[in-house]
């Protein structure tokens, strides 16, 4: 067989697989396969040489393109460099809105404890121990009100409560002293004590005529008495009927499935729904660290040396002034005249300059307790509640709604009985007893469930809302805790808001539901209304909240979205480093008459130095289908506008392409807004931008979405 010269090897090892089978096999010389390794081997070379030169040559592109963003950022970092002082010069003054509106809510406190005091309407100030004191003393002493009388009295009393735990909630907590705290706490539980006190003495007043009020049809009294605070149910078993066990309320659904052994005794029972909770113990007020406080004490202490220093060197400089114009007084009386009037037009100056000093320092003074106070509102606690019992509620987790449940099986007192047109009745000493169920020995008792559990059913308040089945608790007045236990077949009607459980004995009971349901938030969205008017936005499982924010104050939604100290604890959060977020919540407020802000999903994947979210211009109400909406990304001390958008796959720190960082967001947001919405910026009303911090620090939306 020939073979030509010019063929592949593949055709050789072809040819000499088809002679294979018709005759011997031929061998390949040891020379052939050496010269085809070598031949491999110089194609592998050669491959390998290619591979290297294009690796190479594309790492010297990319260390080109990095030696270039490199140097673009240094410049960009030494541009924001040279400006940064400027610039947070420029925030400094901007943040002036929240001392200032700081000292006109003091300005007002002010005015209206003076507002108060002229009126003289009898009304005590809740913040001075003594008018408290003496309003407390004369409503003990006040006897024989009746029940309609003791909620009229409760409208006050109950307005006294809020007053003081606004002034708790709203006083910024570095101006809260202890003592303070001592003294309207102890007001607070004074008179929710004492209300409900007087309730229990105008039931006694109600039930010692119960023969008089008694219905035709069954003999026994029913009496119900609505108030908007206030709903009372009571029902008197007048006639003792074994067969009576079924007791509801007119046109309700409420009441009881009474045990025969009460069916049969001189009982009343008694459901007084608070529609507030005077039950539970009383929130603590949080207080900076010692460390805290010692260094705003220090600040305010040098600051106030500071002035009075100044103050005293003017003082030395004017009399010296003084000194020399009486000594030339006494050369040339002319001249004298014209010193006298420069000096006194220094006088005037330098009073002016002090005083601005002073007002000054004032301020710098205040803005640092400012400061101090936001801070604390985002401050996470370190340590966790302890509760050692399995059946005890952990407020912290836990919230109570739609008030609280008075549930209580009395003594029938002594009946009114009318002798020759007089009203004759007995008053115990003791006064409304409790009637004991079930009572503390049972050997008298044959039958062993003589005592069974009560069946309740109860109305949810209508402003209440349960996204889950509400938990039914009861309190325990030695623990001083809600429980879960002694209660059982609990069952809810979400239509017809009413809640049927069985109770063991009777005492105060309540409706929870998780404190942190509405956390995390899915999303949230802050964009201007109107002037000094914004809408917040908050997206939850459940709902969508929407709270407007206005100068003065907000129009908050019934439903909890504002976690506390402790809610770290419970709810899975993207938890931002405080200082971080506090800064960003005063400069989002800053900007917020002009700049809607919204949520971003890159938030959860920058770290805890940094957060993440959309803005962008707002002006008009009129909504777009596609808002243009600019990633900012913030860390306390610098903002940047980031390449990525909201729909891109994967997260990146990279700066958008011709724009650079500043030290402030209200900077970083002015090199892409229009000059009408920077002039609205800065027209903000200094209230109005402190009540939209204040929702943004009560509701951290940057930790808990």
């Amino acid at each position: 067989m020939c073979f030509s010269s010019n063929l592949h090897v593949n055709s050789f090892f072809y040819d000499v697989a088809f002679v294979k089978s018709g005759s011997k096999k031929k061998k390949v010389t040891k020379a052939e396969r050496l010269k085809l390794l070598q031949e491999e081997e110089e194609r592998q070379l050669k491959e390998e040489e290619e591979a290297h030169l294009k690796y190479k040559k594309e790492e010297m592109e990319r260390l080109e393109i990095q030696r270039i963003e490199k140097e673009k950022w240094h410049r960009l970092e030494a541009k924001d460099l040279e400006r940064r002082n400027e610039e947070l010069e420029e925030l400094y003054l901007l943040e002036r809105c929240f001392p200032e509106a700081e000292k006109l809510k003091q300005e007002t406190k002010l005015l209206s404890q003076w507002k108060h005091y002229i009126q003289c309407d009898g009304s005590p100030d809740p913040s001075v121990a003594q008018e408290m004191n003496t309003f407390i003393s004369l409503w003990k002493e006040k006897t024989n009100e009746t029940f309609e009388e003791v909620i009229e009295k409760s409208k006050v009393v109950l307005n006294l409560i809020e007053k003081l735990k606004f002034i708790l909630l709203e006083t910024p907590s570095c101006d809260l002293q202890d003592k303070n705290i001592i003294q309207y706490q102890e007001s607070v539980l004074q008179l929710q004590e004492l209300l409900h006190l007087k309730f229990g003495v105008a039931t006694e007043i109600l039930l010692r005529q119960a023969s008089t009020l008694a219905d035709l049809d069954s003999g026994n009294m029913e009496k119900v008495i609505k108030d908007e605070n206030v709903t009372l149910y009571v029902w008197a078993n007048l006639k003792k009927n074994p067969r009576h066990r079924s007791v509801r309320f007119s046109e309700t659904q409420i009441g009881f499935e009474i045990p025969r052994i009460l069916a049969t005794s001189d009982i009343a029972v008694r459901l007084l729904h608070t529609h507030y909770d005077h039950v539970s113990a009383l929130h603590p007020v949080s207080t900076p660290s010692k460390e805290h406080t010692s260094a705003v004490t220090e600040l305010v202490e040098d600051d106030v040396k500071n002035v009075e220093k100044a103050i005293s060197k003017e003082v030395e400089e004017e009399s010296k002034q003084q000194e020399r114009g009486s000594h030339l007084i006494q050369e040339e009386e002319i001249k004298v005249e014209g010193e006298q009037g420069d000096i006194e037009v220094k006088m005037s100056s330098a009073e002016e300059e002090s005083e601005a000093i002073k007002c000054e320092r004032e301020m710098k003074v205040l803005s640092e307790t400012v400061s101090a106070a936001q801070l604390l509102l985002v401050e996470n606690s370190s340590e966790k509640p302890d509760f050692f019992e399995d059946n005890v509620v952990d407020l912290c987790q836990f919230t109570t709604l739609g008030g609280v449940y008075h549930l209580d099986i009395l003594e029938l007192p002594p009946q009114c009985k009318p002798v020759k047109g007089w009203m004759i009745v007995e008053i115990l000493k003791e006064g409304l007893q409790k009637y004991t169920y079930p009572p503390e020995t049972t050997e008298e008792f044959e039958t062993e469930n003589a005592f069974p559990p009560i069946e309740v059913t109860l109305e949810v308040h209508e402003n209440v809302i349960f996204f889950e089945d509400p938990v039914v608790v009861r309190w325990d007045a030695e623990g001083k805790h809600w429980r879960t236990d002694g209660i059982s077949n609990v069952s809810y009607k979400p239509k017809e808001r009413l809640v049927t459980f069985s109770l063991d004995t009777f005492g105060p009971v309540t409706l929870i539901q998780d404190a942190h349901i509405n956390m995390p938030y899915q999303s949230w969205e802050l964009r201007p209304l109107d002037v000094n008017k914004v809408l917040l936005t908050v997206t939850t499982v459940f709902t969508e909240i929407q709270i407007q924010i206005k100068v003065s104050y907000s129009c908050k939604a019934g439903l909890n979205i504002f976690p506390t100290r402790h809610s770290h604890f419970y709810v899975i959060i993207n938890n931002k480093i405080p200082l971080v977020e506090v800064k960003a919540y005063r400069q989002m407020a800053l900007l917020s008459s002009a700049f809607a802000f919204g949520w971003s999903k890159w938030n959860l994947l920058c770290n805890s130095t940094k957060v993440v979210f959309k803005v962008r211009e707002h002006l008009t109400e009129e909504c777009t289908e596609n808002p243009n909406w600019a990633l900012l990304m913030f860390s306390g001390d610098r903002a940047q506008r980031l390449k990525i958008k909201e729909e891109s796959e994967a997260f990146s720190e990279a700066l958008k392409e011709e724009t650079e960082f500043h030290s402030t967001l209200y900077h970083m947001v002015k090199d892409f807004a229009s000059e009408e919405a920077m002039e609205k910026v800065r027209s903000s009303n200094c209230q109005f931008v402190n009540s939209v911090c204040h929702m943004l620090l009560s509701t951290r939306l940057l930790s808990y979405s």
